[in-house]
């Protein structure tokens, strides 16, 4: 094209018709640049369109990917965490029993009982309380001998005072005797007192 108007300007130089060829070329220049804009503008916004869907879809790999990698990382980290968190507690779990040991030693050396010793104790004090419970069901046998030697103390009331801590002694095994009981002498009472004193 531009050869043309090169050839065309050439004869037009020599002869005088010079500014109707600029005007006819200006005017194809001016037309070009317009076919070249529309084409430009029809082909612009279909590439701007394809450019826009293979930026979607570089986006979405992109994404996918990255998810992916975050994913794993998220499964590294929770299964290192997982991984930390039970020798860790495999460490206090030891560190715990140590403690217990040289705690238990250490009461042991004070004397304290431990919980072995108490449970045996606790054993023990239950075995008791039903020996005493079998007893106590065969002493009501033993009451009627009780009331019989009960009034004999009674009857002496100015024996010495350490039989008169006897009877009494008497009475706090058996209630009902010691409520028919007159109420002891001043020497009764006063022996009660020493007895205890002196034992």
């Amino acid at each position: 094209m531009v050869t043309k108007l090169h050839k065309k300007s050439a004869k037009t130089v020599s002869g005088l018709p010079l500014p109707g060829a600029v005007k006819d070329s200006a005017q194809q220049i001016w037309q070009a640049g317009l076919g070249a804009f529309t084409r430009a503008q029809a082909e612009g916004t279909k590439a701007f369109e394809a450019l826009v869907k293979e930026g979607v879809s570089i986006q979405r790999k992109t994404q996918a990917a990255a998810e992916e990698k975050i994913t794993e990382a998220t499964t590294k980290m929770s299964t290192m965490a997982n991984g930390i968190s039970s020798k860790a507690n495999g460490q206090w779990d030891k560190l715990e029993s140590i403690f217990e040991d040289r705690v238990a030693k250490a009461l042991n050396k004070l004397g304290v009982p431990s919980a072995k010793d108490v449970n045996a104790l606790i054993a023990r004090i239950d075995d008791l309380n039903k020996a005493v419970q079998k007893l106590s069901t065969k002493a009501p046998a033993a009451k009627p001998v009780a009331k019989a030697a009960a009034p004999k103390p009674v009857a002496a009331k100015k024996k010495a005072p350490v039989k008169a801590a006897a009877p009494k002694a008497k009475a706090k095994a058996t209630p009902k005797a010691a409520t028919k009981r007159t109420a002891p002498t001043a020497q009764a009472q006063e022996a009660a007192v020493t007895a205890p004193a002196q034992a």
